[in-house]
């Protein structure tokens, strides 16, 4: 099991999946409608919760900003594949790949934007990244547990085998075809590298096009996060009749 902090995100596993929640502590001198509301969510899903001294969650939480709620939940959710994904579409894929992404503030603010502009999956290698921890899960608001986080042992092989279902993989990438040109109508999965280094050389060879964000101000690049949420924005722009 695992501890999991923070409004947005207690609130999303309770919603999504009560039965991976184990039990709710919330700061007793807390009474306001938030936490009421949260707390009878839990009470109504069988949770146990556990009104405590603010110290107690600082404990619980190592010390970060919990917000006066921490949840014990199941160390993940129900394995998910790409085929499971894949198989399930009654749409275009939309899928976001991260080439070694390893701020974990980074990771979750690209859930945000993967939830918001509904995305199917986010796809990270297992090894060279950060996986979904309590910071990336209330980073991300929730998110984390409405966009399945899918890791795999061999970011190449899974590209490939992207590519063999159809999937057109666009690397994000300053120097590629300008955004505004791009066709974002069909299958697609947006594939971005890591804060300063970029895409590897590998994962850049199995990229169909590179595609860059037009900028025209002094800085020269983005933040993963903040390039993200433009490419998915801008695809489900293009899918919007």
């Amino acid at each position: 099991m695992r501890l999991l902090h923070g409004f947005h995100a207690v609130t999303a596993r309770v919603r999504q999946h009560p039965g991976s929640v184990h039990a709710l502590y919330v700061d007793a001198s807390r009474n306001d409608a938030r936490a009421r509301d949260i707390a009878a969510r839990a009470a109504a899903a069988g949770i146990k919760v556990h009104p405590v001294e603010g110290s107690r969650l600082d404990a619980l939480a190592g010390h970060a900003r919990h917000q006066g709620i921490v949840a014990q939940i199941d160390d993940a959710l129900p394995h998910v594949t790409v085929d499971d994904v894949l198989d399930t579409l009654t749409e275009p894929a939309l899928l976001v790949i991260l080439d070694g992404v390893t701020d974990p503030h980074n990771l979750g603010a690209c859930l945000r934007s993967a939830d918001a502009f509904g995305a199917h999956a986010l796809i990270v290698p297992k090894d060279r990244a950060v996986g979904v921890n309590a910071t990336v899960a209330k980073a991300a608001s929730g998110a984390a547990d409405t966009v399945p986080v899918i890791a795999v042992t061999n970011l190449a092989r899974t590209l490939r085998a992207l590519k063999e279902r159809g999937v057109w993989l666009l690397g994000a990438e300053a120097g590629g075809e300008r955004l505004y040109d791009a066709d974002l109508t069909g299958p697609i999965g947006w594939v971005l590298g890591a804060e300063g280094t970029g895409l590897r050389r590998l994962t850049r060879e199995l990229c169909d096009r590179m595609v860059g964000i037009p900028l025209v101000g002094s800085v020269e690049s983005l933040n993963v996060s903040v390039a993200t949420g433009i490419c998915l924005y801008a695809t489900r722009g293009a899918r919007t009749p």
